[in-house]
């Protein structure tokens, strides 16, 4: 699926709102990440985010 970047920045913020109040990260992280945001990123990016959207079927076509 492809998100806008509206989307993508809801869920990595809210990704990284989890992981910065102690949730779990779902991928093996490199020792130098360790912003919640960039942890956050890298998981979006490896499609590990367990985020669903739900989009008004009338404004996209």
């Amino acid at each position: 699926m492809k998100y806008t970047r509206f989307e993508k920045a809801r869920i990595i913020g809210a990704r990284a709102l989890q992981i910065s109040l102690g949730a779990p990260v779902l991928i093996n992280v490199p020792e130098n990440f360790i912003d919640p945001v960039d942890i956050a990123l890298l998981e979006f990016e490896k499609g590990a985010i367990p985020i669903t959207v739900l989009r008004n079927k009338r404004n996209f076509n």
